[in-house]
């Protein structure tokens, strides 16, 4: 009968082990032959710990680091923790003689070296405390043999590549990322660390000291969400023409220029995947210089405002801002450009603009699971940059046709927008007969009264903090928000 340490030489090829994690099979040849990183002691280590150790602690801590089969880099190793892992499931114990019944069940009993391999596995070691640190080895050596197996599928996929090569470069830069998230896998902490935290911000609102987040420089707006914190997925909707986009970048202007932040300037990204880099700039420019884009155009603007756009232009060149018009992005480009960023530069902000023009997998069933897909990267890239992540989305047309405000319902193509955002914004054209404030007084004392739209700005979710509604006026003419005196509406 096979012992031990035949059980120790027995392993999956190199090359089963690549298409095992690749789902390919065109790292065979590529990887065949390669010595790939292992270490037999630790992984029998942990087997052993796993096996005589009653508590389940090990095997816990175990499940909780993600560790599967293809952790183990020997054959025999795979099949015996995949029978511990059945036997974890159903709430058994893994002693010698039930793990034997189950591989014997599994077909796989004779492939490990039978009962006799087992107990001689068992009887390597006397304490299950070294458990910890031979898990770490064998995650450590788990990990850098996918390193190996993304290479290969690097050289792989540029030698066979008949799509895309910025596509096929985002792909692969995720799939580095995703190694690295691999080693960052968070276990439970002690709650008096998040209680810590916690008290370190209620200390600071009691002492009435700056918001958490980014101030949009809407003061009703920055009153009910204390400003746009990181790691929170933003959702600006609104029906075409109604203001999403205006309203996002006099978000970005507000910060750009904010003077709260003048000594630590706040790095944006924008992406804009409708209009281009030069209309955006154009829109902002004149925006901000209380000047009529169309007037321009048509050569009616006075020759006095003409310093005025060369001042403004001059403070956008200064600005922290960065702006990508590449149309049709996928999710995993968005991702990767706005981490290439973050790695050369401190980022602060990201403005998506919008969330439907982001191109979708081709494999998915329906536009609705690809939306779905979308949505979920950008929570998750909002989590990984650690910053607040305004996602703009357009609204159905059941608030026009019902002739009511928009609401939550109303997002179009996927309910898993509402369920991914942090906090949730729907724009729209204020009703006729409710009470519209007075709007704060425009630019060199002009009169406002004439030119100013009423637009409702319904704070429709937020996870952490209350609901309401914002009175705004849109200036069409200057393609820009105002707004409006008085205190927000809670719901």
């Amino acid at each position: 009968m096979p012992t031990s340490s035949s059980l120790a030489k027995d392993k999956a090829s190199p090359s089963e082990q690549a298409s095992a994690f690749s789902g390919k099979n065109s790292n065979k040849e590529l990887v065949e032959g390669k010595a790939l990183p292992s270490n037999q002691d630790a992984e029998q280590g942990l087997l052993a710990a796993c096996i005589v150790d009653t508590s389940g602690e090990v095997m816990g801590r175990c499940m909780e680091q993600s560790i599967g089969p293809d952790h183990f880099y020997h054959h025999s190793h795979q099949l015996i923790y995949e029978a511990l892992l059945d036997l974890h499931q159903d709430n058994q114990e893994a002693d010698e003689i039930l793990l034997a019944e189950r591989l014997s069940t599994n077909g796989h009993l004779e492939n490990v070296g039978g009962q006799e391999a087992l107990i001689q596995l068992t009887s390597r070691i006397d304490t299950t405390a070294h458990a910890p640190y031979w898990l770490d080895i064998v995650k450590q050596k788990a990990l850098l043999r996918k390193c190996i197996y993304v290479a290969f599928e690097i050289i792989d996929g540029a030698n066979q590549l008949q799509g895309n090569v910025d596509d096929f470069l985002a792909g692969m830069e995720q799939r580095v990322c995703e190694l690295g998230d691999e080693q960052n896998i968070r276990t439970s902490i002690p709650f008096r660390e998040p209680i810590n935290h916690a008290m370190e911000q209620i200390q600071r609102m009691l002492s009435r000291e700056e918001m958490d987040g980014l101030l949009t420089g809407y003061n009703d707006l920055d009153t009910l969400t204390n400003g746009f914190k990181p790691a929170e997925m933003i959702v600006l909707a609104a029906r075409p023409s109604v203001g999403k986009t205006s309203l996002a970048m006099n978000f970005v202007e507000n910060i750009a220029f904010s003077p709260k932040y003048k000594d630590s300037p706040k790095n944006t990204l924008v992406f804009s995947l409708e209009m281009s880099a030069t209309s955006l700039a154009m829109r902002l420019i004149c925006g901000r210089a209380r000047v009529n884009m169309n007037d321009l155009r048509r050569g009616f603007v006075p020759k006095k405002h003409a310093e005025k756009l060369n001042q403004i232009s001059r403070e956008f060149q200064q600005a922290p801002l960065w702006v990508d018009d590449t149309s049709g992005l996928s999710i995993n480009q968005i991702r990767a450009k706005a981490r290439r960023l973050k790695m050369r530069n401190k980022l602060h902000l990201v403005v998506v603009d919008y969330l439907q023009l982001i191109s979708g997998d081709a494999r998915a069933q329906s536009r609705e699971n690809q939306i779905s897909d979308i949505s979920r990267g950008l929570k998750a890239m909002a989590k990984e940059l650690d910053v607040p992540v305004i996602v703009l989305s357009q609204l159905n047309r059941d608030s026009e046709k019902e002739k009511r405000d928009p609401r939550l319902s109303d997002l179009r193509e996927s309910g898993s927008i509402e369920q991914d955002a942090d906090v949730v914004m729907l724009l729209g054209k204020h009703r006729k007969g409710e009470d519209i404030r007075e709007m704060d007084q425009g630019a060199e004392g002009e009169s406002q009264e004439e030119d100013y739209e009423p637009i409702q700005l319904l704070l429709a979710k937020q996870r952490n903090g209350p609901t309401g509604r914002v009175n705004l006026a849109f200036r069409r003419k200057y393609t820009r928000f105002e707004s409006m005196q008085g205190e927000p509406r809670l719901n």
